[in-house]
């Protein structure tokens, strides 16, 4: 087995993706990185733009690729309500269409495939902690389900390959993960806290701020993919931080952070809302010998001064839009087109 690997990583342009780019580069592997920019950026990749090994192709994970690879990483989907929301269709369509087409690709290359699942397949949970061999109470026709049911088919699409057609696939289920290079507009509570309380404005709770949730800084949660990609196990295995806390904690861990003035107001819960949130880690410490190692106020502190610096800054509308770099692979296969490294 080579020590090093052509890679393929969908979502690269996303805020986990674009980090899991620059650990397997570091690591002396060639990586392709494929992302429809529908909720990643440019921004995220500028810095690899004249990296000898890597290349992008701005491409939806839905259309036809032909490519010849050894790993690749699922990670295509808007992950924030806010984002999947936006084209609930399209969000379906991404996890069952686009990992069936990496699921393909993977079968004709015999290469290896990790999915990037998520702990929303639990839906509201039942069960706490949540442990892999839980099913889940997730509502099937509401405003969650094009993520939560487009994730729990993937992850049957995934077994059934492994099962039928004998693809290695390996499925990770991802709990809250943040870090530099979220979104301003992410949606998901700690960009939202980050960015209200760097701003001045309210910081906004849903409920009574009693819900919980776990935060998994995105260094850790990278190590724990790079982990089971080449580990034996298949999974599915849970990747996040067993710390569970309250939203109003979260808040208050902000506001001391920033130093922020900001207000806590309240807002109705959303329909589906999980209550709580809470990982257990077991099989990743025993298969993976995983565990978070970042503190919740050091990873805070860091995405914070991320936050500051790029919202001094902000592009223009003129500057976002410039290409990545020439130096960057950027075509549209279609109808099954190689791509070439």
């Amino acid at each position: 087995m080579p020590s090093t690997h052509d890679i393929l990583v969908t979502g690269a342009a996303g805020f986990l993706g674009s980090h899991l780019c620059d650990r397997l580069l570091e690591r002396g592997h060639r990586v392709m990185g494929l992302d429809n920019l529908s909720s990643g950026t440019r921004d995220n990749l500028a810095h690899l733009q004249s990296h000898p090994r890597f290349r992008f192709v701005e491409q939806n994970v839905t259309a036809p690729l032909a490519l010849q690879v050894d790993r690749i990483y699922n990670l295509a989907c808007p992950a924030s309500p806010p984002h999947y929301q936006q084209d609930p269709v399209g969000t379906t369509l991404t996890s069952v269409l686009g990992t069936w087409r990496m699921l393909e690709l993977a079968r004709h290359c015999g290469a290896r495939l990790l999915q990037a699942s998520t702990s929303e397949i639990y839906g509201d949970p039942a069960q706490h902690p949540q442990r892999e061999d839980y099913h889940g109470d997730v509502n099937t026709i509401g405003p969650r389900a094009c993520y939560d049911e487009g994730k729990r088919c993937a992850e049957t699409l995934c077994f059934d390959y492994l099962r039928q057609h004998g693809v290695a696939v390996r499925v990770a289920r991802i709990f809250n993960t943040y870090g530099p290079r979220m979104l301003p507009d992410d949606g998901r509570v700690v960009s939202n806290f980050i960015v209200q309380a760097l701003h001045g404005a309210d910081i906004t709770l849903y409920g009574d701020g009693g819900q919980t949730r776990c935060f998994c800084f995105v260094d850790d949660t990278v190590e724990g993919l790079l982990r089971l990609m080449e580990s034996d196990s298949t999974g599915p295995v849970n990747l996040g931080n067993p710390h569970e806390i309250t939203m109003h904690v979260l808040a208050a861990e902000v506001l001391a952070l920033t130093g922020s003035s900001a207000q806590l107001v309240y807002r109705p819960l959303p329909q589906d809302d999980p209550r709580r949130r809470c990982p257990d880690i077991g099989l990743a410490r025993r298969l993976l010998d995983w565990a978070p190692q970042v503190p919740l106020a050091q990873g805070l502190r860091r995405t914070i001064d991320d936050f500051a610096r790029r919202l001094a800054s902000p592009r223009t509308p003129d500057e976002a839009a410039l290409p990545l770099a020439s130096a960057l692979l950027r075509v549209q296969p279609a109808g099954g087109q190689a791509v070439s490294w």
